[in-house]
């Protein structure tokens, strides 16, 4: 069985991405991309379906972990009755390989360790055939099944009944170096790597990116390692960001709310840049905006609400047998059939991060604005279609009152590009479209006698998205309407304290009923505390949303309160993002409340 989420760590060469365990196994890791196949599988099983073990061979008496400053370098420390070794565990960056480097050092008496290896390539369903193959420098062993193989170089294995192990002590001073290598199978295995000039390249590679990072004043050490989260769920080549490393790790343990989350969604997408650009990570931004717009190319019919890592637009999903779930929780899933639905909400999202690039300086080209112009042509158009939704809701389309908002939000940002910028667009139509839109909203989407907006039209239960109302300026954050719609979603979606998405048992998605709160709704609702003046209730749920981060500073989707532990895949790049936004808003609002600043105001 595998661990819990949060003693998982991420390793990864913007590629790709492994797990490895507290416990020293990497359970979960696909080469060469972050949505190829699993070669070690376990954590959506057991041992059996796939993993890499190196840890002491006795009894373990302390563990303790960190990332050296600035990376995804993971070093592990054990203490047993025989002494002490660290276990420094990374992916090499920017060598065009696909590395996974394991070194063992060791730090005080002799303390012997155990390997146990085992291939399990497609998804735990190809078995590969395995033979040694040593060279000049040492010990070599290869497997193959169908693309796929992988060269093993460090201490010897010895095989038994699909398993490949080793013992070997490590004494004080003393460094074991594992490697292992995938490679296409019908190409020769790659060379042996020199660990340590791939270490001390990776490091500062790490390191060199942080130090561009413009600091926060206020929760720094999160804001900070989720900035480096969201790059390390960046693919180098193409700039798309996974929304997770994992797939169909469950919303509800044991149940059947599984995806797989190994692709780029635009909402996403749009996020990440505007928090790059907040944080000074211009470039970065600019290789984003780059992404987005190549997604989006072509007939503005055709634009999902999510892509493949290069722009792939057919993610067909399919159930995965090879797998028993995590802690049982099935089907496992690879693909997302969501990339069929219709969502009115992205063409918002899409227009925000261009607004916000053309207002941080990043100007237009030949191609981007002509891009916007075409979608703002197909929004004028469909604006009032039904859709999923920003929940991507299985069950019948509805005209959902966020979907609704990110429609005036993208008429609004087509409307300050030309009157703002001085770009070209038919300025009247726009301002016309965004009015039917706001009257649409507050007729139909606003319960006066509760004074709340609505999950969709004619429901009256309320929804967290509806929280992205005041971020997107459709309300002010401390307009009545805005904070009596807080009001009904603490009464109706506050779970010990968390926010839940919305109600799953109204059968508003088509799914049976149960999952955990999620946590990137609850930092929206530290947002909107901080922009409303509820800065102290903003803190206090920060405080805590923050104390769920695992030693490492890592975060899933959702989270367990009774359970005490993390859901969800991981580590969830929209719960970092809303970390950093919720963040940002607790530092203005601070800011706006000293008396240097209300001095100077």
């Amino acid at each position: 069985m595998a661990l819990r989420i949060e003693d998982y760590a991420l390793i990864g060469d913007c590629h790709t991405a492994g797990l490895v365990g507290r416990d020293g196994s990497i359970d979960w890791l696909c080469f060469p991309r972050f949505d190829s196949p699993s070669t070690f599988g376990a954590l959506l099983g057991n041992k059996d379906h796939g993993r890499w073990l190196l840890a002491p061979a006795g009894e373990v008496l302390e563990t303790s972990r960190r990332y050296r400053d600035d990376t995804f370098i993971l070093v592990t420390r054990w203490v047993t009755a025989d002494g002490e070794v660290e276990v420094t565990d990374f992916m090499p960056h920017g060598d065009r390989r696909a590395d996974v480097i394991r070194r063992v050092t060791g730090i005080r008496g002799s303390v012997p360790m155990m390997m146990d290896l085992r291939f399990r390539f497609n998804y735990s369903d190809a078995l590969p055939w395995v033979r040694q193959a040593p060279d000049e420098h040492g010990y070599g062993l290869v497997a193959v099944a169908g693309p796929d193989a992988v060269i093993m170089r460090g201490p010897e294995l010895r095989a038994s009944d699909h398993t490949h192990v080793a013992e070997f002590t490590v004494s004080e001073g003393e460094t074991v170096d594992a490697s292992m290598t995938w490679y296409p199978s019908h190409r020769e295995p790659p060379a042996r790597v020199v660990v340590d000039d791939r270490l001390a390249d990776t490091t500062l590679w790490w390191q060199d990116w942080a130090s561009h990072c413009i600091a926060s004043p206020v929760y720094h050490d999160q804001v900070h390692r989720s900035l480096l989260v969201l790059r390390a769920l960046t693919h180098e080549d193409t700039g798309g960001i996974v929304a997770a490393a994992t797939t169909s790790l469950p919303e509800s343990f044991g149940g059947s709310r599984n995806w797989d989350y190994r692709y780029v969604w635009l909402r996403d997408a749009s996020l990440t840049l505007n928090v790059l650009l907040g944080h000074g990570f211009r470039e970065e931004a600019k290789s984003w905006r780059g992404w987005l717009l190549r997604a989006v190319a072509g007939d503005p019919g055709d634009v999902q609400i999510m892509y493949g890592l290069a722009g792939e637009r057919r993610l067909t999903e399919w159930e995965v047998d090879s797998l028993p779930g995590y802690d049982g929780a099935s089907p496992v899933r690879a693909g997302n059939d969501a990339w069929r639905q219709y969502q009115g909400d992205v063409f918002g999202e899409v227009m925000i991060a261009l607004q916000s690039a053309r207002e941080l300086g990043l100007a237009e080209d030949e191609f981007s604005w002509p891009l916007q112009r075409a979608l703002m042509t197909y929004v004028e158009e469909n604006w009032r279609r039904p859709d999923n939704g920003i929940w991507e809701i299985r069950g019948p389309q509805r005209d959902f009152v966020s979907s609704r908002a990110m429609i005036w939000a993208a008429f609004d940002c087509a409307i300050r590009a030309v009157t703002e910028f001085g770009l070209d667009g038919p300025v009247e139509r726009w301002i016309r479209l965004r009015d039917e839109v706001h009257a649409e909203i507050e007729s139909r989407g606003f319960d006066e006698s509760r004074n709340t907006y609505t999950q969709h039209y004619g429901s009256t239960g309320v929804d967290a998205s509806l929280l992205l109302l005041s971020q997107v300026g459709y309300v002010a954050a401390d307009d009545p309407r805005m904070l009596g719609t807080v009001a009904a979603i603490e009464e109706e979606l506050l779970h010990d304290g968390l926010l839940m998405r919305y109600r799953t048992e109204s059968g508003v998605d088509g799914l049976p009923a149960g999952e955990h709160p999620f946590l990137a709704c609850s930092f929206w609702l530290v947002e909107q505390y901080a922009r409303s003046g509820r800065v102290s209730d903003a803190r206090t749920l920060m405080d805590r949303l923050v104390s769920f981060c695992n030693d490492l500073g890592l975060l899933s989707e959702e989270y367990d309160v009774a359970g005490s532990r993390q859901v969800g895949n991981t580590p969830q790049a929209l719960s970092h993002l809303a970390l950093v936004r919720a963040a940002d808003a607790i530092a203005e609002a601070s800011a706006e409340a000293t008396p240097s600043s209300r001095a100077g105001a």
